[in-house]
């Protein structure tokens, strides 16, 4: 069967985990990806944890790649690469600027070389940032992205914020907007024949992934400020105790309330709390009250039987999942997330978040060092095929009969019209990610059935901030889907587009006569793309949930916490984004597919599962060798110190210190460390962490962070300051960047926006108007895409059909 990505080929020079996910993700659609290793083999080939002599990190970030060894030092390895590129359709790397001059691989002399390339770059700050905040490692960019300082929810401001889940969170979430960028700017190749230069900051996919929130703060509709509990929504959500682990519970509705009683056996001090407390009476004491009574009985159940008790009632209650508990879980099982690979017996191998109909993912094994010397054979034959053969695409005749979408914008979807059936966060976000990209995008709203997000915030429905933030160059229709006139102008319109997204509950877009196989009899190349907590089908597909709630099951969730505490997870923000990323990706390998062989498919993307892949890491070293990874607070296994410290008043800074000669560069700073014997060697410093923690702890409260920051970068040493929604919505760097960028307001006339994460040149798609009016675009869709008259239109609206 093939792959969505075959006759694509993708060179890897990229030695950090940001780069190799971004081609990890290419590879598994199928695309032929080679990997460039310095001699000695991949830097992330001597990271642990390891399974006998292999690294379990590596075999993770290079499932489904090719290697070949060249030392790009040389004349004679710049000139193999040379070779490659020139047959090649991408370039993914993630060095800094200094290592791209050096090694003739920067973005002004690839483009010159090799004009049909794609080149993708992914660094931490993105072109245009100091060239010392290049070093940073992945604590430094969670920082500087807001996520660590309001991690986990409810966090106390004496305790250090959170890294997140893991070791390279941060380094995922940017491997996906790297990938996605990328395979849009293919896109482009493969209808133009050109190139594009590609730059990602991980800095800024942190603060995109967060965008209904910090959109808010920047437009002065909610307060920024330096609380730790900013991003929080409040209420009595958070993990507990349970039988043989934890249970996440979220409540935030009166059915929530009745669903948890009736779980419980309607307990007396329930009469307590009036029934609609958790929407006009949630007090910071009655959520306490509500834990203390919830906390004793939850320790007595099995945290499994009463989830699933709970789900059956309607309530979002679900397991906190650990490593171990993911493989034999039935709807892991049931949609096949976790693999086997040849050459490793029975290890679950964790997979993609997404199901493909016609181009199902299967992943092959990552090359192992044995295995290099005939890749480099391979590779080397390889180079001597015809130069860029470029990518097939159906004839443009096949497209003529289409009306066509709006590409005024430009970006590398331009031409492409996807059909939104979305609602609140994840859905919106695939589409506003296609929309930035250049897409045309109609998301079908009625008065009768709105976005919940237009209500969130205010009464009117035109300008709640929620919708404002995540819905820019996304156009607006009215139709009444509960009418089979409405519902017939949805089939026609999707008769005329590329792409279709959903994120309604299971079952719903078949009883509507809008599942895939419908809607393949109306347009036989069309992509549908579901988004769903467990996935579109299977046995827990039932089950209803949140971000916190897709985390929890994923085994993220388990990953966060303080060292010795309890798991307490991201914050409660975290994983819609994510998840809407992950779909958008996918959505344009289907195309990719399509655009070759005319073949569409149903795309079935599972939130959990999204998260699932953010600590794909972990669930590997799992895999292959049996222990269950824990949340280890800021602690990394082979730095020290490694961590956020307390610097002056409530300031935090991360610091990141790999090897000795970056521990002179603190101790020149902070001299006091210097004395102590116990720090004098990486191995003793490993030893003596806590020590070393405490000490340094105590060394930079004198300090400002964004100061220490500075003086630390100036001797080599990763650190930046903890960052705030204060810090992030003032912050010059970001506004000057176009990290922070104004739209079109219909009440205010502009108003500011968190920008994409990249930025393309040459073509990248103008992002110029906010969030559309509810059926602002009608005339455009009913008029010019589908050719009604204005009586006819004057008719629907009359009769409510548009609505």
């Amino acid at each position: 069967m093939s792959q969505a990505l075959s006759g694509l080929t993708v060179i890897e020079v990229a030695e950090r985990p940001a780069g190799e996910y971004a081609a990890r993700l290419i590879a598994d659609f199928g695309a032929e990806v080679i990997k460039i290793e310095r001699p000695g083999g991949a830097p992330s080939r001597h990271i642990g944890p390891f399974a006998g002599k292999e690294s379990t990190l590596f075999a993770w970030l290079n499932t489904g790649k090719r290697a070949q060894v060249l030392d790009l030092a040389t004349d004679d390895g710049r000139a193999a690469l040379d070779a490659l590129l020139a047959r090649a359709h991408a370039l993914i790397d993630d060095h800094d600027e200094d290592w791209a001059e050096a090694h003739h691989l920067t973005a002004r002399a690839v483009a010159a070389a090799h004009p049909h390339l794609v080149h993708c770059r992914i660094t931490p700050f993105g072109d245009g940032a100091p060239r010392g905040w290049q070093i940073a490692r992945p604590i430094n960019v969670m920082n500087a992205g807001g996520w660590a300082w309001h991690s986990p929810s409810e966090s106390s401001p004496e305790k250090p914020p959170l890294k997140g889940a893991g070791r390279f969170m941060p380094d995922y979430d940017a491997g996906i907007d790297a990938a996605l960028a990328t395979l849009a700017s293919l896109h482009r190749q493969r209808h133009t024949g050109a190139g594009q230069t590609i730059a990602i900051s991980e800095q800024q996919v942190q603060i995109n992934r967060v965008d209904c929130v910090l959109d808010r703060m920047l437009a002065g509709e909610e307060e920024p400020s330096h609380a730790r509990t900013r991003y929080d929504m409040g209420g009595p959500a958070t993990a507990f105790a349970a039988k043989e682990g934890f249970v996440y519970l979220f409540m935030t509705t009166r059915a929530h309330w009745r669903g948890l009683c009736k779980l419980m056996g309607e307990p007396g001090w329930a009469s307590d709390f009036p029934e609609d407390w958790l929407e006009f009476h949630c007090t910071k004491e009655r959520v306490a009250a509500f834990r203390a009574h919830f906390a004793p009985w939850a320790a007595l159940q099995d945290k499994h039987e009463i989830a699933e008790a709970g789900q059956k009632l309607g309530l979002a209650i679900v397991p906190v999942n650990s490593a171990a508990d993911l493989p034999g879980n039935i709807q892991f099982r049931h949609r096949g997330f976790f693999q086997t690979l040849p050459g490793y017996g029975d290890a679950p191998w964790p997979g993609v978040p997404y199901r493909l109909s016609a181009t199902p993912v299967r992943l092959r094994p990552p090359p192992r060092l044995a295995d290099v010397a005939a890749a480099d054979r391979g590779a080397a034959a390889s180079a001597a095929q015809p130069r860029f053969p470029g990518l097939r695409r159906r004839p443009p005749a096949e497209r003529e009969r289409l009306a066509k979408p709006d590409t005024s914008r430009g970006g590398p979807l331009a031409g492409v019209r996807v059909v939104e059936l979305t609602k609140v966060w994840a859905g919106p976000y695939t589409g506003k990610l296609l929309a930035h990209l250049g897409a045309e995008v109609i998301k079908l709203e009625s008065r009768t059935n709105l976005d919940e997000m237009r209500a969130y915030g205010g009464a009117d429905i035109d300008s709640a901030p929620y919708f404002l933030s995540i819905n820019q160059e996304i156009r607006s229709v009215q139709v009444n889907m509960k009418t089979a006139e409405g519902l017939d102008l949805v089939r026609r319109m999707i008769a005329q587009s590329d792409i279709v997204i959903d994120n309604i509950r299971p079952g719903a877009m078949a009883r509507s006569g809008l599942d895939y196989p419908h809607l393949k009899a109306i347009k036989p190349d069309i992509i549908q793309v579901s988004i769903k907590m467990w996935g579109d089908d299977g046995p827990l597909g039932y089950q209803t949930g949140y971000a916190p709630s897709f985390a929890a099951l994923s085994g993220l969730f388990y990953l966060v916490g303080h060292e010795g505490e309890v798991p307490r997870g991201m914050n409660i923000r975290y994983g819609d984004s994510t998840a809407g990323a992950a779909a958008a990706l996918a959505a344009i390998a289907a195309l990719h597919h399509r655009e070759a062989t005319g073949e569409g498919q149903f795309v079935d993307v599972s939130a959990v599962e999204a998260l699932s892949a953010m600590v794909g890491d972990s669930l590997t070293a799992f895999a292959l060798t049996g222990e269950v990874p824990r949340a280890m607070g800021n602690a990394d296994p082979d730095m020290a110190p490694h961590g956020a410290y307390r610097c002056r008043g409530e300031e935090w800074i991360s610091i990141a210190v790999a090897d000795d000669g970056e521990f002179a560069g603190l101790c020149a700073v902070l001299p006091t460390l210097a004395d102590d014997p116990r720090f004098a060697t990486h191995a003793s410093r490993l030893a003596h962490r806590t020590a070393l923690d405490a000490a340094l702890d105590e060394a930079t409260r004198a300090h400002g962070s964004a100061e220490l920051a500075e003086m630390l970068r100036g001797k080599g040493v990763p650190a930046f300051r903890s960052m705030s929604s204060l810090d992030l919505a003032g912050d010059g760097f970001l506004w000057e960047s176009g990290g922070f960028r104004m739209v079109s307001d219909h009440r205010h006339g502009t108003r500011p926006i968190i920008g994409p994460s990249w930025r393309m040149s040459p073509d990248e798609a103008r992002i110029e108007r906010g969030a559309p009016l509810l059926g602002e675009d009608n005339t455009y869709v009913y008029r010019g895409i589908l050719g009604l008259g204005q009586a006819e239109l004057d008719e629907l609206i009359a009769r409510k059909i548009v609505d």
